[in-house]
């Protein structure tokens, strides 16, 4: 008797990260769903990435982009040759993640558990912890800027989100099984973004086209995230920053959630980051965070452009 499991194109996007990249296609190897296909999407890396992987994995296919397009732009592309391959389902899987040969059976399950669902996310856990859940869905506050609050985040997986798919508000980009469905009638994601927040936006423009969200705690996968990811670099802050507010743009928010982000956060920060002693090594990302909102203002989106050397 022929498969009839929906076909699910995994993306993989890799930017110089070859020896991450290539532990998640030995980790993808053994997956046990029937229909799926690897796709490796470069973002011009110069580490050799290319060459060593189309060795490695020659199973796989590989698309070779001529520059970093950024984690939206990067991921498009993978998801127009999924749509034009004729995939039932995309997976975004970020290469620095090992995954459950299950997790895919898994979650093409929730997702076909109703027609109105259109993304699913796994339950994702700390690669160095492997018990520490870092996020299992997100919730969104809608009075407070649109700020995501990860659901268990850093706590120890003790059962206590059960074995059923439940409904949540947004899923990481880090591992997101999207329908072909939502993909043709929402669109991809939104390239504006480059790096951080298009995955929120992407789930939010879902959900205003009428599709649930699920996460799949049964669904597992392990992401080698830092512990400790709380601090990040200024480049990072900025697109924290800018982003942030792209989504509010995006996504229309009121003026209280403007007001919220932009007094009760932002200027909040700098004033604490320029007056506290304390916070005198965060220099660089106040001026990093100043910039992202100047540019915000600017409608300057997309890549960050580095400044001259003085």
């Amino acid at each position: 008797m022929a498969d009839t499991s929906p076909s699910v194109a995994i993306i993989v996007l890799n930017w110089n990260g070859l020896t991450d990249t290539l532990a998640c296609l030995r980790s993808l190897a053994g997956v046990d769903y029937p229909a799926y296909e690897v796709v490796v999407v470069d973002n011009g890396s110069t580490d050799g990435s290319v060459a060593a992987l189309r060795e490695a994995f020659p199973q796989a296919t590989l698309i070779e982009n001529p520059e970093n397009l950024g984690f939206a732009a990067g991921n498009n592309v993978g998801l127009r040759y999924a749509l034009s391959r004729g995939s039932d389902y995309a997976l975004l899987l970020n290469n620095d993640t090992e995954v459950a040969p299950d997790f895919l059976l898994q979650m093409v399950a929730a997702a076909e558990s109703s027609h109105d669902v259109g993304m699913v996310g796994p339950t994702i856990y700390y690669h160095a912890q492997p018990d520490l859940i870092w996020t299992a869905g997100g919730r969104v506050d809608w009075g407070r800027g649109r700020e995501v609050y990860m659901v268990a985040i850093d706590t120890v997986d003790a059962g206590q989100l059960g074995d059923a798919p439940r409904p949540v508000d947004v899923v990481s980009g880090c591992a997101l099984l999207v329908k072909r469905a939502l993909l043709e009638m929402a669109g991809l994601l939104d390239e504006r973004f480059f790096n951080y927040y298009e995955d929120t936006e992407w789930c939010l423009r879902a959900r205003r086209a009428g599709f649930e969200i699920l996460h799949a705690p049964s669904a597992k996968v392990w992401h080698k995230i830092p512990l400790d990811a709380r601090d990040c670099s200024p480049r990072v802050h900025y697109y924290m920053t800018r982003n942030h507010l792209l989504l509010l743009k995006a996504t229309r928010a009121g003026l209280w959630s403007w007001g919220y982000v932009l007094i009760a956060m932002y200027l909040r920060t700098l004033l604490s980051w320029t007056l506290k002693p304390r916070w005198r090594f965060r220099r660089e990302q106040r001026a990093m965070m100043v910039r992202a909102i100047a540019d915000a203002a600017r409608g300057r989106w997309g890549a960050l452009i580095e400044e001259p050397a003085a």
